[in-house]
């Protein structure tokens, strides 16, 4: 599990997906956007924008003290639309504080199967809200178990701090 933040793993495995998964001929980009929030305003709604989030389980790495820790419950948000034949998703990992040094909230790192796992779920997402596609369920993988991790401290959590976290899922 690497406990770095990975823009590259993010995006190589979107584009890995994206000639799989959305065979639409369309052009889709992956952008990061670190001040997105869970909701979308009125006018980003009538602009087209859908949102998804979900939690996932992930590692972090404190960069003062080096203390590493895990957490099921990252919390990610994506704001994606089609406009044309040009479709664009942006997204954010929300970010965890050191309960040692609770400094600097510290970036996630993640496996590429919970970033595919996530993405997969986020593609059926897009074919529903953006191609009208029926849903045929929600991507449910069969080597996803539940992990267990110790209770979440809220006053790390920046999802926590913004209201939005899932803990409670």
């Amino acid at each position: 599990m690497s406990t770095d933040w990975s823009p590259t793993l993010w995006k190589d495995t979107f584009n890995e997906l994206l000639e799989d998964e959305l065979e639409y001929n369309d052009s889709w980009s992956f952008q990061f956007n670190h001040s997105l929030k869970e909701d979308a305003s009125q006018e980003e709604r009538r602009r087209g924008w859908k949102i998804y989030s979900r939690c996932i389980y992930g590692t972090f790495k404190c960069s003062n003290c080096s203390k590493t820790w895990p957490s099921a419950q990252i919390m990610v948000v994506f704001h994606y639309r089609l406009r044309s034949d040009r479709g664009t998703v942006l997204m954010r990992a929300f970010r965890q504080a050191c309960r040692h040094c609770s400094g600097k909230y510290e970036k996630p790192g993640f496996t590429k199967q919970a970033v595919e796992e996530l993405l997969l779920r986020l593609m059926g997402k897009i074919k529903r809200n953006c191609y009208g596609c029926a849903d045929d369920g929600e991507y449910n993988p069969v080597c996803s178990e539940t992990v267990r991790t110790k209770p979440h401290e809220s006053s790390l959590c920046e999802a926590c701090s913004q209201g939005i976290c899932c803990k409670d899922e």
